[in-house]
């Protein structure tokens, strides 16, 4: 009879190290987030950003981090109180890591930690292996952040999973998932290293005709200083900002940055500035007055 963490990792393809790694980083994951279903975290917080898409929509990349945000404001939120029940949930399935939280060195509303196990020792007990190149110091890493002043007018749902053990999780909904994801389309500074892994999954949204939360991306623009509470964001107002984002991207280096984290290379060929501009005009929002 299979464990369960055969069960989990028995639905990867994981012929190479590499592919090792990642199907155990994402298992774990999972059962981190189970854990932190079961020490009630959701009661006060949801789940956003590229693993949420990937674990609760099908998003066919890997992510690295967890990112989460409290449905309501505060500056006084205990994230360590949690970390025993990530911990212990791990430690049932056999997987020995600890998570600790980062000291902040300026002020933020960003509350970080990082999940850590020794890589080698988990790959040679988890697959029964006995040669494999991997330094004997390397580490598993996964880092989770938590929003505690979040920005307003997220809608959530609660979603189910199974393994491994049945648990839920709050969730932003798919359209304020989606204006968290245009907002780094348009506002993350990428210097000199342009993050594709936003653009591959601005079209995972489209292809899925996923509408935008416009409320809450306008909440979001305004926290970054580019747009003005004053005014009222526009379908037409963000399509006009979207092209002029695509103008400026390298694509080339957006496709360099998803490449190790996707298996089919092909679905970056059409990358260029005319194929995200027209795409975009089938973008479009959700009713305002429900929100």
């Amino acid at each position: 009879m299979q464990t369960v963490l055969e069960q989990m990792l028995g639905n990867y393809k994981t012929n190479t190290t590499e592919e090792k790694k990642n199907a155990l980083k994402e298992v774990v994951q999972e059962v981190a987030l189970c854990g932190l279903s079961r020490a009630g975290f959701f009661k006060h917080v949801a789940f956003y950003g590229g693993t949420a898409l990937r674990i609760f929509y099908g998003l066919d990349r890997f992510s690295e981090d967890l990112d989460f945000s409290l449905v309501m404001p505060n500056p006084d939120f205990q994230f360590n109180r949690y970390f025993s029940g990530v911990e212990s949930e791990l430690a049932a399935l056999g997987l020995k890591f600890s998570i600790e939280e980062k000291q902040k060195t300026v002020d933020s509303a960003i509350k970080s930690a990082f999940l850590k196990g020794n890589t080698k020792e988990h790959i040679l007990n988890i697959y029964d292996i006995q040669n494999i190149g991997i330094n004997p110091d390397e580490v598993i890493k996964i880092k989770f952040e938590v929003d505690t002043n979040p920005p307003v007018f997220a809608q959530f749902e609660n979603k189910y999973r199974l393994l491994p053990s049945p648990y839920q999780v709050k969730l932003y909904d798919m359209s304020s998932l989606f204006a968290g994801k245009i907002h780094a389309v348009i506002c993350r500074s990428w210097k000199n290293r342009v993050k594709g892994r936003d653009l591959y999954d601005y079209v995972f949204y489209l292809s899925r005709q996923a509408k935008v939360n416009l409320p809450h991306l306008q909440a979001r623009l305004e926290d970054s200083g580019v747009w003005k509470s004053s005014e009222t964001l526009t379908l037409e107002k963000l399509h006009e900002m979207l092209q002029a984002r695509f103008e400026m991207i390298n694509y080339e280096q957006a496709k360099q940055d998803v490449l190790p984290f996707i298996a089919d290379p092909n679905k970056l060929d059409l990358w260029s500035e005319e194929f995200f501009v027209d795409i975009t005009k089938n973008l479009g929002a959700t009713d305002n007055k429900s929100i």
